[in-house]
C-alpha cells in the first residue's frame, strides 16, 4: 500500500465513510503536492504529474502572478482566498480535467472545492512558514501527514 492509500484510508477511517469523497479529494492534493507519488486512487496519475510538488506549485501561482497568494497559504499569517477561475489558470486545463474525472466531479464541482481545501493544506504543510525542501512524501510518514490533515475533514 502506498504512502497516500494510507494516509486516505487513515482519514477515512478517523472521520467515518461520510468523509470519503472529501478524503478522496485530500488525497488528491496530497498526491499532486507530494510530486505525485501514490497510486491510482489519488490523482497522483497523469492529473498530478508534471506539476513539482509543493515547490512547483508555489511557482506556477507566481508564474501566473499569484505568488502572493501561495506566499500567504506558506506564511504564518492569515491564508488569501484563491477563486476557481484562478486555480484552473495555475492548474490549467488538463490537470483539472484529470482530477475531476478520478475523482467523479464536473470542473466547476472540483474547483469550487479545491479553492476551499487548497489553501488549508497547504497551509497545514508548512507549519515553519516554509516550503519543505525535496520530496514531501519521503519527509512526513503516512501517520504525521494524516495528523497534519486530519482536522480539514472535521469543517
Amino acid at each position: 500500500m502506498g504512502l497516500l492509500d494510507s494516509i486516505v484510508g487513515a482519514l477515512g477511517q478517523a472521520q467515518g465513510d461520510a468523509a470519503a469523497p472529501q478524503g478522496d479529494l485530500l488525497g488528491a492534493i496530497v498526491g499532486m503536492l507530494a510530486g505525485g507519488a501514490g497510486s491510482a486512487a489519488s490523482a497522483g496519475g497523469a492529473a498530478g504529474a508534471g506539476l513539482g510538488g509543493l515547490a512547483g506549485l508555489v511557482e506556477a501561482f507566481a508564474r501566473n502572478g499569484l505568488g502572493h497568494v501561495a506566499d500567504s497559504w506558506i506564511g504564518t499569517g492569515q491564508n488569501l482566498p484563491v477563486s476557481a477561475d484562478q486555480l484552473a489558470q495555475v492548474l490549467g486545463s488538463e490537470r483539472i480535467a484529470g482530477m475531476a474525472g478520478q475523482l467523479g466531479l464536473n470542473q466547476g464541482d472540483l474547483l469550487g472545492q479545491l479553492s476551499h481545501l487548497l489553501p488549508q493544506v497547504v497551509d497545514k504543510l508548512t507549519p515553519q512558514g516554509q516550503v519543505p525542501q525535496g520530496d514531501l512524501a519521503s519527509q512526513l510518514g503516512a501517520g504525521d501527514l494524516a495528523g497534519l490533515l486530519g482536522g480539514l475533514l472535521k469543517r
